[in-house]
């Protein structure tokens, strides 16, 4: 009779287990960045996770040239020879953004990795960690040859505070438009290289605006030799000069901006400001609004529904209506806004999820969820009803497709937020709601659900958009969990999965493909004092001029 070789296999895994533990410092047990053992049971661990739950996103990585796995195979030496708790977090940070994924962070825990600095960085069940310190000036994407290369410019410069001692003696700044030709005395094609591992991104365009963000921070998520105590920037002028800035980091809170580069129209007045909008109205009396657009957050719903409060009381729902999303968080419900921000039926946005080893502990935290009356998304509320059809396609149809062992869930409308699983997606516009022309201005600061809005209104085509596309990073849901050294009860950090496509409307998958526009106006230098101003002149001349679009 054959032996059941089942309880040997149990014999050698425990030995495994415990000759790991006795590597990593015996009954003390391990340090926190562990042993070269320990990092690479850690590494593989991470690698075959990532294979079985990560809804990767097969366009997203023709585009970028990317093959996920591969990519994050390529580090495994980076990660095992990692001795201390500094060169393990960053080794870990660039293992997960090697997947090319702006939602996908690498989380400090209690107990786990701890950095020498960590000035930005989120600490799980902490409070906000403290912003860092900035440069006294601004940086941007000269985005104007498309090309995802290392052109970055001056965008704006900001004034000293008067008691910061740096008041007395300030530093001469480099001027709006010069361009930056080395950061921290390296070449800025080189910074950019070396600077790009460690910043998350899903498209090229959204990386270069996080990197120019990231440039005047002196922000952690980047790892000590691309950082100082101070910012040194090289930059050129428009006549061809070139100089060298010293420049110090100071509290965000203490500097005064110009404002360049920022939303920004001349001859429109605020009318009405809610933490999820502003309301301009044009002086002349011209018959269009413009809404600047800050998230789909956790007031959304009930500032949308005070909007149309207003326009109807102020006869102005006919007018035609602009959203600047430039600066856009993301969120949920964005389909609530559309119905009533315009006058046309659309299709929302779809989504499904990955089924793997986390599908029914993700259930059964929805399940919890929903018990409490507590179905949303990071204090953000995912659905219009109660949760119920939510939980009805997690009980019937995810974990059918867990019980057959599919790859995906089916496709339903997004989060089940606005119609049941069963669905074609279309909604109709709210009993109230603008009836006049409607149009977008867009650009790659933001994404997750932004994307999403703006595929909505780009794939149904109710108005035009101009600008650029949005950052173009957008899931359902992702899976957060403590990593540990196997074999020990050590956290080391959080780390995260992307566990769902969402599907734009028009049938592709959102993640790493951003919409288009209909009228591609890049920021550059020279126009980065008029840039607003430019956008919506093009956006009213298409609202009014449907057939001038593409």
């Amino acid at each position: 009779m054959k032996q059941d070789p089942t309880p040997l296999r149990a014999a050698v895994i425990v030995l495994s287990a415990a000759l790991i533990v006795a590597c990593a410092g015996g009954d003390d047990g391990p340090g926190r960045a562990g042993t070269p053992e320990l990092r690479a049971a850690l590494f593989d661990t991470i690698l075959a996770r990532t294979e079985r739950r990560e809804a990767f996103s097969p366009v997203k990585n023709e585009r970028l040239g990317l093959e996920p796995l591969a990519a994050m195979s390529a580090l495994r030496d980076k990660v095992v020879s990692a001795e201390t708790d500094d060169e393990l977090y960053y080794a870990l940070a660039r293992l997960s953004h090697a997947r090319r994924d702006r939602h996908l962070d690498v989380i400090l825990v209690p107990g786990g990795l701890a950095l020498s600095y960590s000035a930005g960085l989120e600490v799980a069940g902490g409070p906000d960690p403290d912003p860092p310190g900035r440069a006294p000036v601004r940086v941007f994407p000269d985005y104007s040859d498309g090309s995802g290369g290392a052109d970055y410019f001056v965008g704006d410069i900001a004034a000293f505070p008067a008691d910061s001692g740096a008041a007395e003696n300030q530093p001469a700044l480099p001027s709006v438009g010069d361009r930056i030709v080395s950061v921290n005395g390296m070449p800025v094609a080189a910074w950019h290289d070396s600077a790009a591992a460690f910043i998350q991104h899903s498209t090229r365009a959204g990386l270069r605006w996080k990197l120019a963000e990231a440039m005047t921070l002196a922000t952690a998520a980047f790892p000590p030799h691309l950082r100082g105590d101070h910012l040194t920037l090289g930059v050129r002028s428009a006549a061809g000069d070139e100089t060298t800035h010293r420049l110090p980091f100071l509290p965000p809170g203490d500097l005064f901006w110009h404002g360049t580069g920022e939303p920004s129209y001349p001859g429109l007045a605020l009318a009405l400001t809610t933490d999820t909008y502003d309301l301009l109205v044009p002086e002349d009396g011209r018959p269009f609004l413009l809404l600047i657009w800050r998230g789909f957050r956790e007031s959304m719903v009930a500032d949308v529904d005070g909007l149309i409060a207003y326009a109807q009381s102020h006869g102005l729902l006919d007018h035609a209506l602009v959203m600047d999303v430039t600066r856009s968080r993301g969120g949920s419900l964005g389909a609530y806004a559309m119905q009533r921000l315009q006058p046309r039926p659309f299709r929302t946005t779809f989504g499904n999820l990955r089924i793997s080893d986390v599908t029914l502990p993700f259930v059964e935290d929805k399940r919890r969820d929903f018990a409490a009356r507590d179905i949303n998304d990071g204090g953000v509320p995912e659905t219009i009803d109660d949760g119920t059809w939510l939980m009805d396609w997690l009980e019937d149809d995810v974990l059918g497709a867990l019980e057959r062992g599919d790859a995906y869930s089916n496709n339903v409308p997004f989060k089940l937020a606005h119609a049941p699983r069963d669905s074609d997606g279309i909604l109709e516009p709210a009993a109230v709601h603008f009836r006049g022309a409607f149009g977008v201005i867009s650009g790659p600061h933001g994404g997750s659900h932004l994307d999403q809005f703006v595929s909505i209104v780009v794939d149904n085509g109710p108005g035009p958009v101009v600008g650029m596309p949005p950052g173009g990073y957008s899931n359902t849901w992702e899976w957060d969990e403590v990593l540990t050294f196997p074999g020990t009860d050590q956290p080391v950090v959080e780390f995260m999965w992307n566990i769902g496509h969402t599907i734009r409307p028009n049938g592709e998958i959102a993640e790493g493909n951003p919409a288009g526009v209909d009228a591609w106006m890049p920021l550059t230098p020279g126009n980065v004092t008029s840039y607003y101003e430019e956008m919506l002149a093009r956006v009213l001349d298409l609202m009014l001029n449907p057939a001038g679009r593409g």
